[in-house]
C-alpha cells in the first residue's frame, strides 16, 4: 500500500512561486506514473502534470506548461511540482497520485479515474 504526503501549499500572490513536495513510502520496487492533480472550487478535477518514475517521460498541461515543473527524486521517494509565475487561476487544492505502471507512457491527459493511491491535498493559493 503506497502512502503519500503533500508538503509546500500556502498563499502567494500573482506572479509568484510555490514548491508543492509528495513524499511517498512503501513503494514496491516497479514503476509508477506519477502526477499532480488540482481541483478548484466548483470546478473538476484537472490533471495538472505527470511523471513516469522510472522513465524519461513527463507531461504538462497546457494550462501550466513553460510554467511547472515536475520532478521525482528516486533515492528520496520524493515527487515535486515546482510552480512559477503563478495565477489565480491556479488556486485549487492539489493532490499527488500514484499508479504502478510496466509501460514507458502514462496516459495522460488524465484526471486521475485511474489513479489508486491518493495524498491528502495540500492548498495553494494564488491572489491577485
Amino acid at each position: 500500500q503506497v502512502q503519500l504526503v503533500e508538503s509546500g501549499g500556502g498563499s502567494v500572490q500573482a506572479g509568484g512561486s510555490l514548491r508543492l513536495s509528495c513524499a511517498a513510502s512503501q513503494y514496491s520496487d516497479s514503476n509508477y506514473c506519477m502526477g499532480w492533480f488540482r481541483q478548484g472550487p466548483g470546478k473538476e478535477r484537472e490533471g495538472v502534470a505527470a511523471i513516469n518514475t522510472g522513465r524519461d517521460w513527463t507531461y504538462y498541461a497546457d494550462s501550466v506548461k513553460g510554467r511547472f515543473t515536475i520532478s521525482h527524486d528516486s533515492a528520496k521517494n520524493t515527487l515535486s511540482l515546482e510552480m512559477n509565475s503563478l495565477k489565480p487561476e491556479d488556486t485549487a487544492m492539489y493532490y499527488c497520485a500514484a499508479l504502478r505502471t510496466d509501460f514507458y507512457f502514462c496516459s495522460w491527459p488524465s484526471r486521475g479515474d485511474e489513479y489508486n493511491y491518493w495524498g491528502q491535498g495540500t492548498q495553494v493559493t494564488v491572489s491577485s
